[in-house]
C-alpha cells in the first residue's frame, strides 16, 4: 500500500530526456461520470492510471455500470444503471467524486451519496452544485451527511449565474442540464481547457453544448445520449510539475502529448525566472536551463486563464533555490501552503502569513524526512527533492498518487535517482 512505501530520491542529478505527458485527472473523472449519461459502451483514450481513476471506476461499478481498462484506455457499459447510491466509503476517498451527483440524477431521477472527501485544502462548499441543481427541478435533502436527492418530475433547464466560477459546479450543471428539458445557461462559468473537454465528449454522444470555455455556456438538454470514443486531453497539471523538475535540476527536457495554450500561464512564469521554453510541432513543449534561476517575483494564483492553483505547489519548491524574493498570493484555496513546512525541512526559507507565502531563495537544499500531505503539495516535495544534496524520504504517497501516474519511474526515466521502497 501507499501508505506504507515511500519514495526515495538522491538528489543533485540533472533531467535530460523525453516525458510523454499522461492524460488529464481533472479531466478524466468528469468523463468517467459522463459516462453514465450514456446509453451504451463508450471508450475514453489516455485515461491514466491513478488511484482517483480507479476509484471513479469503483463508483461507475457500484451503479451497475461494466467498466474495464487495457493499457490506458477505459471502456464504461453503462447499458443498464442498477443503482443511484454510492457508497459512503468511496466518497470518502475523492472529493470530485460530487461530480457522479448531476449524471445520475439526470438518467435516474434519484441519486444517494455522503458529503465527499479528497485533500483538506479549506473550504470548497459543494452549495453551488446543489443550488444550481434545484433551480433545474432538483429536490435535496440534507441529513446526517448524506444528500438525498431526486427529481420527480424531471430536471428542467434554468439560467444559473454562478458567484464564484467553479469548475465542478459548471461541470455537474452541464452533466445534469445536457438530459435536463428545456435550455439552462451558466453564466460566470469556469473556463479551464477540462471543462471543454467534457463539453466535447457530450457533443460526441449527441449532447448540444455552446460555449464551453467560455464564461457563458449555453445548454440545450436533449431526450438521450449515445456513446462514442474520446481522447482525454493531456494533463497541464502534471506538464507543469515536470517543467519545474527539469528547471531546478537545471536540465533539459522535452515533453510530448502536451497541449501549449494549456501551459501559457505556466511558461509565462518560468520565462522570468530565466528558463528557456520553446513549443513547436503537435504537443511538443522544450525546456533547458542554462542561467541561474531568478525570482519570479509575485505570483498570483487564479482561475482559468489565470496561473493554476495546482501549478503553485511545484513552483514554490522551484523558486526556493531561485535568486531573490518571491511572493505567492493563493486567491484560490485558504490552506494551499501546507507543503511549505515540509520545504522549510530541506532548508527552504519561506514564510506564510494566511493566504500569501514569501520565499526567500537559497544556494543550496538539503536531503530530509518529508511527509506529503496532499497531492500538489507532494509533488513540491518530490520537485524540492530533486535538487537537495543527499537523500530525500517522501511518505503519503497516497496522495501523489492521486494525481501521478508512476512519478517515480517517468523521472528515473529522465536520470533522476528515484526509487519507490
Amino acid at each position: 500500500m501507499a501508505e506504507q512505501q515511500r519514495i526515495v530520491i538522491n538528489g543533485g542529478k540533472r533531467l535530460e530526456g523525453e516525458i510523454s505527458v499522461q492524460g488529464a485527472k481533472n479531466s478524466a473523472l468528469p468523463l468517467l461520470a459522463a459516462t453514465v449519461l450514456c446509453g451504451g459502451q463508450s471508450v475514453l483514450h489516455n485515461c491514466p492510471h491513478l488511484s482517483d481513476c480507479d476509484f471513479a471506476c469503483r463508483i461507475l461499478e457500484c451503479l451497475g455500470c461494466k467498466c474495464t481498462r487495457e493499457k490506458n484506455t477505459v471502456t464504461v457499459d453503462s447499458s443498464v444503471i442498477s443503482g443511484t447510491e454510492v457508497p459512503a466509503s468511496l466518497m470518502r476517498e475523492m472529493r470530485s467524486s460530487i461530480i457522479f451527483l448531476g449524471s445520475v440524477l439526470a438518467r435516474c431521477g434519484h441519486c444517494r451519496m455522503s458529503f465527499p472527501g479528497g485533500c483538506e485544502l479549506g473550504p470548497r462548499p459543494i452549495d453551488f452544485h446543489l443550488s444550481a441543481l434545484r433551480e433545474m427541478g432538483a429536490q435535496i435533502d440534507e441529513r446526517h451527511g448524506y444528500l438525498e436527492c431526486t427529481a420527480p418530475k424531471g430536471l428542467h433547464g434554468a439560467r444559473i449565474t454562478l458567484s464564484f466560477s467553479s469548475v465542478g459546479a459548471t461541470e455537474n450543471i452541464m452533466l445534469a442540464a445536457s438530459l435536463a428539458e428545456g435550455t439552462t445557461e451558466i453564466h460566470n462559468a469556469a473556463r479551464e481547457p477540462e471543462i471543454a473537454d467534457l463539453a466535447a465528449f457530450l457533443n460526441k454522444c449527441g449532447g448540444k453544448i455552446k460555449g464551453a470555455g467560455e464564461s457563458t455556456v449555453v445548454i440545450e438538454g436533449v431526450k438521450q445520449l449515445g456513446a462514442c470514443e474520446h481522447r482525454i486531453m493531456p494533463d497541464r497539471i502534471a506538464a507543469a510539475t515536470y517543467l519545474c523538475c527539469g528547471a531546478i535540476t537545471g536540465g533539459e527536457l522535452i515533453l510530448t502529448n502536451a497541449d501549449h495554450d494549456h501551459l501559457r500561464p505556466v511558461i509565462a512564469v518560468l520565462e522570468r525566472m530565466a528558463c528557456s521554453i520553446y513549443t513547436y510541432g503537435k504537443g511538443n513543449v522544450f525546456i533547458n536551463v542554462r542561467r541561474p534561476l531568478v525570482s519570479p517575483r509575485t505570483v498570483r494564483t487564479n482561475v482559468h486563464p489565470g496561473f493554476p492553483t495546482d501549478a503553485q505547489p511545484p513552483l514554490m519548491a522551484l523558486t526556493a533555490v531561485a535568486e531573490g524574493t518571491s511572493v505567492f498570493v493563493e486567491n484560490i484555496f485558504e490552506n494551499r501552503f501546507k507543503h511549505a513546512g515540509e520545504l522549510v525541512r530541506l532548508g527552504a526559507n519561506i514564510s506564510v502569513e494566511g493566504r500569501v507565502a514569501v520565499v526567500i531563495g537559497t544556494k543550496k537544499l538539503l536531503g530530509a524526512e518529508l511527509v506529503a500531505t496532499d497531492l500538489r503539495g507532494g509533488a513540491a516535495l518530490v520537485t524540492a527533492a530533486l535538487a537537495a544534496e543527499g537523500t530525500s524520504r517522501i511518505t503519503g504517497l497516497s496522495h501523489i498518487d492521486r494525481g501521478y501516474e508512476n512519478i517515480e519511474g517517468v523521472l528515473r526515466s529522465v536520470g533522476a535517482d528515484i526509487v519507490r521502497k
